[in-house]
């Protein structure tokens, strides 16, 4: 009897102690690209999130309604990454000819379990 008490209070022991979820975090960075539109005034944005990108399946960004994100200006998509919890680290251009592509760079932390 007392050999069945302890083996099951084992057995519980073990389950509730895997049953704890990981609550460690862990960085994760991205990146908002600005080219500006040829003979126009606006931008076109591109968050990179780091993710593998395919000729058949589109990674844009989107809405809660499935449309495709618009941002009317760089500072515009830089407050929506802030609302998102994104942190900006640093903005650097690269220059491309005579266009200039700002890029900016964003961390944000993560459970270490939601990202699995």
């Amino acid at each position: 009897m007392k050999k069945t008490v302890a083996i099951s209070i084992f057995l519980i022991s073990t389950l509730i102690s895997n049953a704890q979820s990981d609550t460690s975090k862990v960085e994760q960075y991205c990146q908002v690209i600005a080219t500006p539109r040829l003979l126009s005034n606006k931008v076109t944005i591109d968050i990179d999130y780091g993710e593998e990108k395919s000729f058949w399946h589109d990674t844009r960004l989107k809405t809660d309604a499935g449309k495709l994100k618009k941002f009317n200006t760089v500072i515009d998509a830089i407050n929506y990454m802030g609302r998102e919890g994104w942190i900006f680290m640093n903005a650097y251009p690269v220059r491309m000819g005579e266009t200039e592509i700002y890029h900016f760079a964003f961390k944000r932390q993560f459970l270490k379990s939601d990202l699995q």
